[in-house]
Formats: structure tokens, C-alpha cells, sequence
């Protein structure tokens, strides 16, 4: 495992005791973790019945944490990937990020996203109430600190 997969895993080894505490159980089959190293493809659907939180690792360090509903299958497959495609996007953050030293035009930044980000997926089954998604997000933010926002 990469250092970037060995601090998602430690981080979520952590949530489980942050939902017990939020009067959550997680059970085995609660969280199913899929970890992208670079370079990855992008996911092609949202699977049926979930929802998630996603995470972009890369230049050193986490650059982006955000949560996808059960309904939301373009912001989990492909708008991250296209700068313009929706308010805010990693293609967009990058693009705009001073100093832009990357030198990439914004056709290419999806293609660079992909060479050069590992990507981690975490998804859990849409019957779990819509707060234990948007806590594991926020612990995630507090924990990994990415560079741009959620």
C-alpha cells in the first residue's frame, strides 16, 4: 500500500469508532473502499443503491474530498475530470491554482487528472441516513486537509 492508500485506511479505521460515538454501527459491509492509484480511470457509474464520498491524492498530498448523493452519477464519473462541467470541480481548482506550474490547457486537465492522481472511492448503501455521509466527509476534510475545498 501507498502512503496516500495506508492514510485512507487509517483514517477510515478512525471513522468507524466517529459514527459508534454519532450512535452509528458500521457493520463490514457498511463502507466498501475501492482505492484508484495512478494512473486510473474514472468510474464509469455510481452503482445502483449508493452513495460516497470520493477523494483526489496527488502533487504531494490530498487535493480534493467531496460526497456524491445516490442521484448524482455525473459528479461522481466525470465532471471532476472537465473544468467548466460544474461549480466546483477539480479540473477547475487546478486550473486556477497559482502558480499554475502543471502547463497543461484546459482540454488536458482531466487527462492529467488521470495520469497523475490516485483516486479513493468510499461508498455506502443509500438507505444510511444522508448525515453519516455528510460526517464522514467532514471528518475526512479535518483528517486529510485537502488543498482545495469541498
Amino acid at each position: 500500500m501507498t502512503d496516500w492508500a495506508a492514510e485512507a485506511e487509517r483514517a477510515l479505521v478512525d471513522f468507524h469508532q466517529v459514527a459508534r460515538l454519532g450512535g452509528i454501527e458500521l457493520g463490514s459491509d457498511d463502507l466498501s473502499v475501492e482505492r484508484l492509484p495512478a494512473p486510473h480511470r474514472s468510474p464509469t457509474r455510481l452503482p445502483p443503491g449508493k452513495m460516497g464520498v470520493y477523494a483526489f491524492w496527488g502533487d504531494g498530498g490530498w487535493l480534493k474530498v467531496g460526497k456524491v448523493g445516490p442521484n448524482s452519477n455525473a459528479r461522481y464519473t466525470s465532471q471532476h475530470y472537465l473544468a467548466g462541467s460544474a461549480p466546483s470541480t477539480l479540473a477547475a481548482s487546478l486550473l486556477a491554482s497559482p502558480p499554475n506550474d502543471r502547463a497543461f490547457d484546459p482540454g488536458q486537465v482531466g487527462a492529467w487528472m488521470r495520469e497523475r492522481t490516485c483516486r479513493l472511492n468510499i461508498l455506502m448503501p443509500a438507505s444510511r441516513p444522508r448525515e453519516l455521509l455528510s460526517l464522514l466527509e467532514a471528518f475526512l476534510h479535518l483528517r486529510l486537509r485537502p488543498r482545495f475545498e469541498g
